[in-house]
């Protein structure tokens, strides 16, 4: 097998196209692959939930409540994770429970980028008073507590899917501002953007088609890592009662449901509870390797 097909032969950086050397350093990178291919089961698992779970996630039965999973004496494997207090089959329940972390983390990210990702576009681009006015608004973000206030808004509101998507959305896109920024600012005196400009390319033209692909990568790899805090933060509030409401699967309202048979029942909590801490680091694996994958100094 020649050099040039073998994915793991030594790279040569100044032979190989760009797009060639980042699935190079991709296949070579672990954290990137091990995270992504836990994130891609996950994203398969809450695709086709309703038929891969064994039992309906809402169906109650009193007489089988309680029921602990296969590795304990009294398990059965009509239940391979047990049930709840309400009898409902835990498998089936944490399975339906990727839908909600999914659609949070990924919406909230979108949301979030969206909205941070033209602060910074603008201020990085036109700088003045327009980057005046932006980091006026990044300050005042920043000096809110995200979490306390969603709480805030949530309760106020009302808890739901959309809720928590929105709230999130409008609480986390500092990081995406900050970045995006900052990179314009290196970028936007670069020679084909000062050649956009010369060729009559209006400011919005030249920040769609010079400058945005430019910062693409470094929205992407931000993005993964929102949508990990998100995620969290969904968590967090199902667990307190005012994020996505019963009977709908979500990890952290399992979690809520499950402590008071904590001592007694711990697969309750430590289920969905792994489940949270798995996904979270995946995410954060596969943006950090993302970050090193699309790293123009050339970290593999």
């Amino acid at each position: 097998m020649s050099a040039a097909s073998d994915p793991f032969a030594p790279l040569d950086v100044d032979r190989l196209a760009p797009r060639t050397l980042m699935v190079r350093r991709a296949l070579r990178h672990p954290g990137f692959l091990v995270g992504t291919g836990i994130v891609l089961l996950v994203a398969l698992a809450a695709l086709f939930a309703p038929w891969i779970s064994p039992h309906d996630p809402d169906a109650q039965a009193l007489g089988r409540r309680l029921i602990p999973p296969v590795w304990d004496a009294a398990g059965r494997w009509e239940h391979p994770l047990g049930t709840d207090h309400l009898g409902r089959d835990y498998l089936s329940r944490l399975i339906h429970g990727t839908r909600v972390s999914l659609i949070v983390g990924l919406f909230a990210a979108v949301v979030s980028g969206t909205i941070g990702t033209v602060l910074g576009l603008l201020g990085g681009y036109f700088g003045g008073r327009v980057d005046a006015v932006v980091m006026y608004l990044v300050t005042t973000r920043l000096s809110l507590p995200s979490l306390m206030v969603a709480l805030a808004l949530v309760a106020a509101i009302g808890g739901s899917l959309t809720t928590v998507v929105l709230v999130l959305g409008f609480l986390l896109w500092d990081r995406f501002a900050i970045v995006v920024r900052s990179a314009v600012q290196q970028i936007r005196s670069a020679d084909y953007v000062a050649a956009a400009v010369a060729a009559g390319a209006s400011p919005l033209q030249v920040i769609a088609r010079e400058v945005l692909p430019n910062v693409a990568s470094a929205i992407i790899v931000v993005a993964t890592l929102e949508m990990a805090l998100a995620i969290l933060a969904e968590a967090a509030l199902s667990f307190l009662g005012l994020g996505v409401r019963p009977p709908t699967p979500s990890w952290g309202l399992m979690v809520a449901e499950g402590r008071q048979f904590m001592f007694f029942k711990p697969y309750l909590i430590a289920l969905p509870g792994a489940a949270i801490f798995l996904l979270v680091v995946a995410v954060n694996l596969m943006g950090d390797g993302l970050r090193d994958i699309t790293a123009p100094e050339g970290r593999h």
